[in-house]
């Protein structure tokens, strides 16, 4: 008899994420299927969306094979009927303030402070570099941890190491390279490019780094498909796209820059996401995800 999720007491809310306490040493991380766009938490939710990043963490803990902070499988005994399949037992981590960013192609927040600065977190780039151009080597290009509704802040490695100490900065910066280059390269081999990710890590009771929070999946990542890619111009990506594209277009009549929030989603455009989505898993794991714990019985 699976646990009713009102048996866990509730921790936190984020954007997308709700977490419960399990025991002392346990949680329960669950993904909704909330979807955020410009900081704004749209009242649109995008059906399946909560089952697809925990399916693609899944695999994705699995396929790289390094300490993370997973203590149970999908359908462990403690996960609720009401959340499986959108839900990981997690053991309780001491996590570090730092968005671990890793950057193998230039777009995005990068973009703009190469165009400014001719730089991104500090990092000196060449000159001539374009939207979408593949970098000479991949960055670690760190970020503090903003509040909910706010953006993140990219800083300098000289900032991680006033932050967490220059030993925990370099094993920060070394594990994010790595993990990127893995994701990369097994993405690679399914026609995607993983242009840019992030990472969360935290310590365990050892004192050793720990991959924690979700991993690769669309929420944190840029994926791209390799046999339409070129530099130059923005690329579609296997992730929310299609609502920023609609949100900023004509058809919605929001005004990025005013007070409102953003309007509900129309039916299409949610389905497109979630079809988006579907795709990035089914074709980097090569599993279906109509076999994932939590679909319609």
């Amino acid at each position: 008899m699976r646990p009713e999720l009102e048996s866990y007491p509730h921790l936190a809310s984020g954007k997308v994420r709700e977490l419960y306490a399990i025991d002392d040493e346990t949680l329960l991380m669950v993904s909704s299927d909330r979807i955020s766009a410009f900081d704004h938490i749209l009242r649109t939710p995008i059906p399946d969306k909560g089952r697809v990043l925990t399916a693609m963490s899944f695999f994705w803990f699995d396929a790289l094979g390094l300490e993370n902070h997973l203590v149970g499988g999908p359908t462990d005994d403690r996960i609720p009927a009401a959340v499986l399949g959108r839900s990981m037992v997690v053991r309780k981590l001491d996590m570090l303030p730092i968005e671990c960013v890793a950057r193998g192609y230039l777009t995005g927040s990068g973009l703009l402070d190469y165009r400014a600065e001719g730089s991104v977190c500090g990092i000196s780039l060449p000159p001539g570099l374009d939207e979408s151009s593949r970098l000479p080597e991949i960055l670690f290009t760190p970020a503090a941890k903003a509040d909910l509704g706010h953006h993140d802040e990219n800083i300098s490695f000289a900032q991680v190491v006033e932050t967490v100490g220059a030993e925990r900065a370099a094993q920060l910066r070394d594990a994010t390279l790595d993990i990127y280059g893995r994701g990369a390269d097994l993405a690679r081999g399914r026609g995607i490019i993983l242009a840019d990710t992030k990472f969360e890590f935290g310590i365990g009771s050892d004192g050793g780094l720990v991959l924690a929070d979700e991993v690769l999946t669309p929420d944190s990542s840029r994926y791209w498909a390799a046999d339409t890619w070129a530099a130059g111009r923005v690329q579609p990506s296997f992730d929310k796209q299609i609502v920023r594209n609609w949100l900023t277009g004509d058809d919605s009549g929001w005004d990025r820059t005013g007070t409102e929030s953003p309007p509900p989603l129309p039916d299409d455009v949610a389905e497109r996401t979630r079809e988006r989505y579907v795709e990035a898993y089914e074709r980097i794991s090569g599993l279906s995800f109509a076999e994932w714990p939590g679909g319609e019985q």
